[in-house]
């Protein structure tokens, strides 16, 4: 699996945990899904340069 792959994978385990009525305190779990997903999104530009 690439590291692009398991940033989806984080990705979408973040989302799902932020869907549930979970209390986390000073951290949002659906924004640091969405940066993972955008991470996992532009990982070949970042890389690429």
């Amino acid at each position: 699996m690439s590291i692009q792959g398991l940033f989806y994978i984080i990705a979408v385990i973040l989302l799902v945990l932020a869907a549930l009525p979970i209390a986390t305190r000073g951290v949002s779990l659906a924004l640091l899904g969405a940066a993972f997903a955008l991470l996992g999104y532009s990982w070949d530009t970042i890389t690429a340069g």
